[in-house]
């Protein structure tokens, strides 16, 4: 039996790049599969059908079943009309990707009001209309008894994880939505739905804009290409079988044939005494515990350079 074998789901952003390998990958195992693509630019404007509806044809070409949605997922309401389509199509969900995304890069000093709302509102505010609509029918079909093991799957990024410049827009959308993957997780796992993160490495429109070419080694013929967003895939359609019930608020970055397991905000030092601490003295103990620190993560970039060696 396929891993994915009568589940539905719903892929956001699956047009290209890695919503449509997800896509490929999630149809390939079983999935009936609502390819949600509004084919916009990288940026948020224009619109288009091919996108979407080049991936239901893939899809149908190899044996398996989509459908196209070309909704915006910034609308609460368009939103659970993508939802519906899935319920009107396959009958059912268990599956929600948030990958829809957009980029409009500007340093702080130069991002208008306009940059700010509109990254967020494909990212965070579209990931929270479908994660809304989902959540309320994985609940209400819980209570009758039919359980759907429903599956929600946000798409970070290293911008907000580990921060990148001249993006506070995207990089805080893509941190809360880590953190939003946590709480939805611990809100609805007594309703047998799981919530987790992945944060992918890999070459698409949005990371190769304005980035030279010689950055994304890998893309000869017939050599195996490590940026590649088909590496992203297998971890999503892992996270969304039933495999992986008991994986609970994870962040999983993936891509370059790995898959890291990550843990934010944890502590790495501390520093204390049982008195009032002088500034001055405080300053100094913790610029020695920060040095500490940057030495590991300089020893951990070495070890991730080894293994793409």
């Amino acid at each position: 039996m396929a891993l994915l074998e009568g589940k539905v789901a719903i892929i956001t952003g699956a047009g290209r790049g890695i919503g449509r390998e997800e896509a490929l990958l999630l149809a390939k195992h079983g999935a009936k599969v609502v390819i949600n693509d509004l084919g916009g630019h990288f940026d948020g404007t224009g619109q288009s059908r091919s996108p979407a509806e080049e991936v239901v044809k893939e899809i149908r070409a190899g044996g398996g079943e989509a459908v196209a949605n070309f909704e915006s997922v910034t609308d609460f309401k368009a939103a659970k009309r993508i939802f519906e389509c899935a319920i009107d199509n396959f009958g059912k969900l268990n599956i929600v990707v948030n990958n829809a995304g957009i980029l409009r890069d500007r340093m702080i000093f130069n991002m208008s009001e306009e940059d700010w709302d509109a990254v967020l509102a494909v990212h965070l505010k579209g990931a929270f209309n479908m994660s809304r609509h989902a959540c309320a029918y994985w609940r209400e079909q819980h209570k009758v008894g039919n359980i759907l093991g429903g599956r929600i799957i946000m798409t970070s990024s290293d911008s907000g994880l580990l921060g990148n410049a001249g993006q506070s827009n995207y990089g805080a959308a893509k941190a809360a939505l880590a953190a939003m993957a946590i709480i939805v997780d611990r809100e609805m796992a007594r309703y047998g739905v799981t919530a987790n993160t992945i944060a992918p490495v890999a070459r698409t429109r949005m990371t190769v804009e304005g980035v030279p070419s010689s950055m994304f080694a890998g893309e000869e013929k017939g050599q195996w290409d490590a940026y590649s967003p088909a590496n992203v895939a297998p971890v999503v359609a892992w996270l969304a079988s039933d495999d992986a019930k008991d994986v609970h608020g994870e962040v999983f970055r993936s891509g370059l044939g790995g898959v890291w397991v990550l843990k934010g905000w944890s502590t790495v030092a501390m520093v204390a005494q049982k008195a009032t601490w002088d500034p001055v003295e405080l300053g100094k103990r913790l610029k020695d515990e920060l040095a500490k620190d940057i030495t590991k993560k300089e020893t951990l970039g070495g070890v991730i350079k080894t293994i793409l060696s």
